[in-house]
């Protein structure tokens, strides 16, 4: 089960893991039994059969491959409820440890990545992207909220930032299909981090057009088309020049996406929308992890 090709980690990390997440899970686990009246003392009673690295190894499986809940009871020989309960009690405690850019560097919030990205002058890049969700129940409010604009589905959205090498930096909470990109830059504040930061570069595709002069040339969009009708030849071949330029530096952001898709969990998701948030940035931080890993080892070689 701890196999890269099943869990989509290597040992290393997965032993990164167990000695970080595990003493997290079992402070909760603790705090949980103690604050509720009881009648016996707290660890008398049954002991747990399902120890925390099969907890683990179980979310790793579900996120890496989509596997049922009920494939892995069989596997694990436990009850199917039992590895429901372990995948929801580990996966927020994954989201919450954010994306790794470097041996005991990690980066949780959006702020964080504009300073990391700032002291230097780096390049950013962001994009959104879209996961498949199941549509809500009939005569459910706001029922038509989740259907995309663009790929007419049911979707859910998030914001993903990556450095000019296309290293995962940030993975926003989901929004609702129907939310534009620049709406969700927007309300996460990115506009009032960069304007208030310091000058740096972050690359964008056309639909964060206009987000350019709100931070001060902080982000770039590929240029404007000037003319819409009867367009000289030279100017034909010059705008194409300029946004191919463009999308030729930001297409590492677009890498990305795809090792977050390579995920299975994110291909298309059959189950509670409530937990999309934490899926994708779990997700994300395992990745940047594991990307961080393989990085470390190559240096070292």
């Amino acid at each position: 089960m701890a196999e890269y090709r099943v869990t989509g980690l290597s040992p290393d990390v997965i032993a990164e893991l167990i000695a970080e997440v595990g003493p997290l899970w079992h402070e909760q686990h603790q705090a949980r039994l103690t604050a509720r009246p009881r009648r016996r003392a707290v660890g008398a009673g049954a002991k747990h059969k399902f120890v925390f690295v099969d907890r683990l190894l179980a979310t790793l499986v579900s996120l890496r491959h989509g596997t049922t809940h009920d494939v892995l009871a069989c596997w694990f020989g436990v009850d199917r409820s039992t590895i429901t309960r372990a995948i929801g009690e580990v996966r927020p405690l994954l989201a919450q440890r954010g994306c790794t850019v470097a041996p005991g560097i990690r980066l949780c919030t959006l702020a964080e990545v504009i300073e990391h990205l700032g002291a230097d002058g780096r390049t950013g890049i962001i994009d959104g992207t879209e996961v498949r969700v199941r549509r809500p129940a009939a005569g459910r409010k706001d029922r038509d909220k989740f259907v995309s604009g663009k790929t007419k589905q049911n979707a859910v959205k998030a914001m993903v930032l990556t450095d000019a090498e296309g290293r995962l930096l940030y993975c926003s909470p989901v929004r609702p299909g129907s939310c534009a990109d620049i709406t969700q830059a927007r309300q996460l504040g990115l506009v009032k981090l960069l304007a208030d930061g310091p000058f740096m570069e972050i690359l964008a595709d056309a639909g964060y057009q206009g987000m350019g002069a709100q931070t001060g040339g902080r982000v770039v969009t590929p240029p404007h088309r000037k003319f819409k009708k009867n367009a000289p030849a030279w100017y034909e071949a010059r705008h194409e020049l300029q946004r191919e330029a463009h999308s030729s530096r930001r297409i590492r952001v677009e890498h990305g996406i795809a090792h977050l898709k390579n995920w299975r969990a994110l291909a298309r998701h059959l189950g509670r929308r409530e937990h999309m948030s934490d899926i994708i940035q779990a997700v994300a931080g395992l990745l940047s992890q594991q990307q961080n890993a393989a990085l470390s080892r190559g240096v070292r070689a």
